[in-house]
C-alpha cells in the first residue's frame, strides 16, 4: 500500500466542510499514533506514556462525539485515510469505530454504569422456493420464547435485559446500516429498555423500511438465503458474566464454554428460529416451516455482518466454480489462487484450467484487514471440498 505523509491536524475553521475535514484528519492521526505504539511494544518513558494516555482519551472522546452526531462521512473518510497510510492503523481505527458504533455506556446518578451492545447472528436458511417475507416474525409465541432463550441458554447474562428485533434482516438490509445509524439504533434500544414510556425508533424503523431484496426462486427451487437476527443486550458494566479471565488457559476455557453454550443453543432453539422466519414459498399453506438452518457464530454487529458476508461470498464463488467443473473430473483440474492487484477493491482470485486449457476465473472480495495467509488457506480448503487437489497458492498478486 502507498505510504503517504502522515496527516497533520489542521487549524480550526468555521465552515462545516472544513471542520469535517479537520475531524477526519484528527481522528486518523490519533489512530495512527495509538496503533504504532500498540504494535511497537517498546518500553517508553513516563512522559510518553502520559502523552499516549491523553491521546487515547482524545481519540475516544472524538470518536464518541462523531458517532453521536452521525458523522458517517468523517468516520468512513478517516478509515480510508488510515488505510492509505498504515495497515495497522487501518485495523485499529476500523475496529474502534465498529466497536464504538455497536456499544453505548450509560452512567446513572447513583454511580451505576450500564452498557448496551448490538449483536447479530447470521444464519443460512435452506428451503424450497425461498422465504416468504409476509411470514417473517408472525409467530408471537415463538418470538417470546426465542427472546427469553438468550438469557435462559446462557448466551447473555441472566441479569441482562435483551431485546430482539422482530425482523430477519437480509444481506442488503444489513449492509445498508452504517456506523451512525447503528449507534442511533443502540440509543433507541437503550431508551426502550430503561424508559417505561413508549418512544419512537426512527433509526430502527429505517433499517427495515426497504424490506428484503426480490429473489427469482420458483416454488420448486432449492434456495439458500442469508438472514441476520439482530438484538441488543443491556447489562451492568461490571457484570462478572462478561469478564474474561486474565490467564491464557482460563481465557481459552471461558471462550470454549461460551462456544459450547452457543452450539447447544443452535441445536435446541433452531425450531423456534424457524418458526420466527416463517414458511418457505414452496411449502403448502397447511405445512410447517420446512426450513433447514445453518448458524454462524453470534458476535457484535459488524463482526457478525463480516462473517455472513464472507461466507456468502465464498458460497457464491464455489457455486460459480462448480458450474464450470460440470463435465470435468475435479481431480484432473488445476487451480491457481492469489490476491488481485487492485488495492482499492481487493479480491482473492481463482483460475481453473485442465491440461493448459482455461476453464474459469472468478473471485471473492478480500477484507483489507484480513490475514492474507489465512484467507488463502481457507480458499484452498474450500476448493478441496469441490474435489480439486492440484492447487497452487501465491501471496503475490494475480492480474
Amino acid at each position: 500500500m502507498p505510504k503517504n505523509k502522515r496527516p497533520v491536524a489542521r487549524k480550526s475553521a468555521n465552515a462545516p466542510e472544513v471542520k469535517d475535514e479537520q475531524q477526519t484528519t484528527d481522528l486518523c492521526a490519533l489512530a495512527l499514533d495509538l496503533a504504532d505504539e500498540s504494535a511497537s511494544g517498546d518500553i517508553v518513558s513516563a512522559a510518553t506514556r502520559a502523552e499516549l494516555a491523553q491521546k487515547h482519551i482524545d481519540f475516544q472522546r472524538l470518536l464518541r462525539r462523531l458517532l453521536a452526531q452521525g458523522k458517517n462521512e468523517v468516520l468512513y473518510g478517516a478509515i480510508e485515510m488510515a488505510r492509505d497510510e498504515s495497515l495497522d492503523g487501518y485495523r485499529y481505527l476500523r475496529a474502534a469505530v465498529e466497536e464504538g458504533a455497536a456499544n453505548l455506556i450509560l452512567r446513572r446518578e447513583n454511580g451505576l454504569e450500564l452498557e448496551i451492545d448490538a449483536f447479530a447472528i447470521p444464519v443460512f436458511v435452506h428451503s424450497q422456493g425461498g422465504l416468504d417475507p409476509a411470514a417473517d416474525f408472525q409467530d408471537s409465541d415463538a418470538y417470546d420464547a426465542l427472546l427469553h432463550s438468550f438469557t435462559d441458554a446462557g448466551l447473555e447474562s441472566p441479569k441482562a435485559q435483551v431485546v430482539l428485533v422482530s425482523h430477519a434482516y437480509d444481506l442488503g438490509e444489513i449492509e445498508r446500516i452504517n456506523y451512525g445509524q447503528l449507534h442511533a439504533m443502540v440509543r433507541e434500544a437503550a431508551q426502550s429498555l430503561t424508559d417505561k414510556k413508549i418512544a419512537a425508533a426512527p433509526a430502527l424503523e429505517r433499517s427495515m423500511a426497504a424490506g428484503w431484496s426480490p429473489t427469482s426462486f420458483g416454488p420448486d427451487d432449492t434456495a439458500v438465503e442469508l438472514r441476520f437476527l439482530l438484538g441488543f443486550a443491556l447489562k451492568r458494566s461490571d457484570d462478572a458474566f462478561y469478564k474474561v479471565p486474565a490467564g491464557e488457559k482460563a481465557a481459552d476455557a471461558y471462550f470454549a464454554q461460551r462456544a459450547e453454550r452457543y452450539q447447544k443453543w443452535t441445536e435446541d432453539y433452531a425450531p423456534l428460529v424457524a418458526r420466527c422466519l416463517g414458511r418457505a414459498r414452496g411449502a403448502a399453506q397447511s405445512a410447517g416451516p420446512e426450513l433447514t438452518l445453518n448458524f454462524l457464530y453470534q458476535d457484535l454487529f459488524f463482526g457478525a455482518r463480516a462473517q455472513g458476508q464472507s461466507e456468502h461470498d465464498m458460497l457464491h464463488l464455489l457455486s460459480t466454480l462448480n458450474q464450470a467443473l460440470a463435465g470435468h473430473d475435479p481431480a484432473q483440474v488445476q487451480a491457481v489462487i492469489a490476491p488481485s492487484e487492485d488495492e482499492d477493491d481487493p479480491l482473492l482470485l481463482v483460475q481453473l484450467s485442465q491440461g493448459g486449457t482455461p476453464l474459469a476465473a472468478a473471485g471473492k472480495p478480500l477484507d483489507p484487514a484480513a490475514d492474507l495467509a489465512l484467507a488463502l488457506e481457507d480458499l484452498a480448503d474450500a476448493l478441496n471440498s469441490l474435489g480439486i487437489t492440484d492447487i497452487s497458492v501465491s501471496a503475490d498478486p494475480l492480474s
